[in-house]
C-alpha cells in the first residue's frame, strides 16, 4: 500500500434488499420482523422506489432499504440480486475514495453523490477490471459519509 489509510470504516450504515415488489419485502421486514418505515425515496435516475426502514436508534441505527424498480425492464435493476448491497459508514468519504482509487479499487459509475437518506455516497463496483483489480468480489458496497454525531459516537464506542 502506498500510504497510511486516511479514513476509518465506522460501522454498518445500511443493508439494501431489492425485489420485484417491495410489498412482499415489507411483509417480512416490517410486519413480521417489526422494523419501522422511517422514510421513502423515489428516483427515476436510479430506477428505484424504496422504503427506508430502521433497526436501532441514534448513531447506532442501521437502515434496511426495501427496493423495487420503477420499471423492471430498465437499469439499474434494483430488484436483481447484484444491486442488493451493504452500506458502510465512512468518516471521510472524499479521502476514502481518493485513497482507495489510488490502491486500485474499482468504483461504480456516478461518483460521490447525495443518497436516499441525504448523506453523500458512492459505490465500490462488485467486479474488478484490468485497470482496477480490487472490487467487491460479487458484492456491491456503498460507502456513506457519516455525519458528525455518528462519527463521534462510533469513534468512542468500545
Amino acid at each position: 500500500m502506498s500510504q497510511a489509510r486516511p479514513f476509518k470504516v465506522l460501522g454498518v450504515q445500511q443493508i439494501a434488499i431489492g425485489g420485484p415488489d417491495k410489498s412482499r419485502l415489507r411483509t417480512l421486514w416490517v410486519q413480521m420482523l417489526g422494523l419501522e418505515v422511517t422514510g421513502q425515496f423515489r428516483s427515476e435516475r436510479e430506477n428505484v422506489d424504496e422504503d427506508i426502514c430502521a433497526i436501532g436508534q441514534g448513531p447506532f441505527k442501521v437502515e434496511v432499504d426495501l427496493m423495487q424498480p420503477l420499471d423492471a425492464n430498465k437499469k439499474p435493476a434494483v430488484h436483481a440480486t447484484p444491486l442488493n448491497h451493504v452500506g458502510l459508514w465512512i468518516d471521510d468519504l472524499p479521502a476514502a475514495v481518493a485513497w482507495l482509487s489510488a490502491q486500485g479499487v474499482r468504483f461504480a459509475p456516478g461518483g460521490i453523490r447525495r443518497g436516499a437518506a441525504g448523506h453523500d455516497i458512492c459505490f465500490l463496483h462488485p467486479k474488478a477490471s484490468e485497470e482496477f483489480p480490487i472490487a467487491g468480489e460479487g458484492v456491491l458496497i456503498e460507502l456513506v459519509q457519516a455525519p458528525p454525531d455518528v462519527i463521534a459516537a462510533l469513534a468512542s464506542a468500545p
